[in-house]
């Protein structure tokens, strides 16, 4: 996936760091509450939970390039991989 950079600087010059960062904690609450509607009700919302699947990767995008860790992310993402696939072997 790719977000263009300019985007996401004019985003946190128009509306500050502290109100993203914010908005990515409300972003992820939505899918969250989308998510339990699913599990809990039975719900049939899928669109739902693609439409907040999109906003969070957004916003932990913008989180990354917010705080310059996009590379650190990239080298930790193999490593907690490995640790999944060595739970699932023993």
């Amino acid at each position: 996936m790719q977000i263009d950079k300019e985007l996401l600087q004019k985003a946190v010059d128009t509306w500050g760091r502290d109100s993203q960062l914010l908005m990515l904690l409300e972003e992820m609450s939505e899918l969250q509450k989308e998510i339990l509607k699913y599990m809990n009700r039975g719900k049939d919302n899928l669109n739902e939970i693609i439409d907040e699947t999109a906003d969070v990767e957004i916003m932990l995008t913008q989180l990354k390039y917010i705080f310059n860790i996009e590379d650190a992310v990239a080298l930790h993402v193999p490593k907690k991989l490995q640790k999944i696939e060595k739970r699932l072997e023993g």
